[in-house]
Order: C-alpha cells, then sequence, then structure tokens
C-alpha cells in the first residue's frame, strides 16, 4: 500500500470528517470526557469541514493522504489571526497510522505551504494535557511561545498551548 499526499476534494470531506473525528477521540480520551468526545460524529465532523472549505478555500489549503483511495490523514493551514504569522489549523491522522511516519510525511508537506501564506512564523495550538502531540511538534523544530489560552471542544473548556516555528522562504 502507498499513501500520496495531495490537495483535498469536495469529495475528500465527508472522509476527512471521519478521520477528525477518530483521531480526536484516540488523541483526547485521556482529556476529556467521553460524553464531550461523543457529542461530534463522523458524519458531523464531515459537514463541518464541508462548510468551513466552502469559505476558506481560497485562502487556506487541505492536504489529505490518500491509501489507495481511503483518507487517512490531513492537514490544513491557512492565515492565522496572530499578526505575521501563518498557521497550521489541523493536522489529524487515522489511530492506525499513528507512530507510521505519515504525521512528520504531512508536517513536511505543510511547512511550505505554511511559507507561502505569507508571514515570518507558523503557529498552532495544541490541548495543553496532549503529551503526545506536544512531543510530536517539538521533534519536528515547534516551540511552545508562552500564549495559552482556554477554547471550548464540544462545549467543555481546555486549555491549549501555542506552539510557533520560523518560516523559511
Amino acid at each position: 500500500m502507498s499513501v500520496l499526499l495531495r490537495t483535498a476534494t469536495d469529495s475528500d470531506l465527508a472522509a476527512v470528517g471521519a478521520v477528525h473525528q477518530r483521531s480526536r477521540v484516540a488523541a483526547y480520551a485521556h482529556i476529556l470526557a467521553p460524553e464531550t468526545l461523543a457529542l461530534r460524529s463522523a458524519e458531523s465532523f464531515g459537514e463541518w469541514w464541508a462548510e468551513r472549505y466552502r469559505w476558506e478555500r481560497d485562502t487556506h489549503c487541505m492536504t489529505v493522504a490518500d491509501e489507495d483511495g481511503s483518507i487517512v490523514g490531513f492537514t490544513y493551514v491557512g492565515p492565522s489571526e496572530t499578526a505575521g504569522a501563518a498557521e497550521l489549523y489541523a493536522i489529524h491522522v487515522e489511530p492506525s497510522h499513528v507512530g507510521t511516519g505519515l504525521g512528520r510525511r504531512l508536517m513536511a508537506d505543510a511547512l511550505p505551504k505554511l511559507a507561502s501564506v505569507g508571514g515570518s512564523r507558523a503557529v498552532l495550538w495544541v490541548l495543553e494535557g496532549n503529551a503526545r502531540a506536544r512531543r510530536f511538534y517539538e521533534a519536528g523544530g515547534w516551540v511552545a511561545d508562552g500564549e495559552t489560552r482556554v477554547e471550548p471542544v464540544n462545549g467543555e473548556p481546555v486549555g491549549q498551548v501555542r506552539y510557533s516555528r520560523p518560516l523559511g522562504r
């Protein structure tokens, strides 16, 4: 089996939603209450991505990891509310593909796309308690920059930490 990274199409968004939902459940099971994780279905994530991408496709880029016709991961990058920065809004991988190097491939693919968005650095937000994701970002050259926030995930307030890294041109 081979994994191809390509630009998402509208027909991918339901599968993107399913990957997003499964990835969140697996990654956040030790952080969020089970009832919080159960509030959003794969279908609702797919609908959410379809709506979001419809409005942002001119300014944002979604890349999917396509394994023999099945979506097994994705990234979403675009302009940030952080001045002078581009943002990695999402990187999700099927739980069965965590640890295979697919996340690193998606990150390597996202970095030049972040640079093309503009700004001197890239930023992302990660749940404070998501130690595995934090190690992943740190291994990829991202640094916690001291900014924090509390944002709801399906209505449950959760602490988040901002990471950043310089962007080369």
